[in-house]
């Protein structure tokens, strides 16, 4: 599996762990929604220091996270979400 496919995997994980739509998790990552589609796509390649960033930032949203760019590139079988749609509240 390549890197690219366990980074999207792990921001999917991150994103529906706390109910987030693309639009609002791309907010917290500090990047475009377009930028995230395609990672969790599979159509762009991601440079280290993005991934760190990243986990940064999610760390800032939950404070109660322990994540790590090591961590959003390491595979874990149970962070293997169904995809649904996680449309924002109005």
């Amino acid at each position: 599996m390549k890197l690219i496919e366990i980074l999207a995997i792990n921001l999917r994980y991150y994103r529906m762990k706390h109910n987030l739509s693309q639009e609002k998790f791309a907010e917290i990552l500090g990047t475009s929604l377009s930028y995230l589609n395609q990672i969790e796509n599979l159509k762009v390649n991601v440079r280290l220091a993005t991934v760190d960033k990243f986990a940064s930032n999610i760390n800032k949203f939950d404070h109660n996270s322990k994540v790590t760019a090591t961590l959003l590139l390491t595979y874990n079988k149970e962070h293997i979400t169904n995809y649904s749609r996680i449309d924002e509240k109005k």
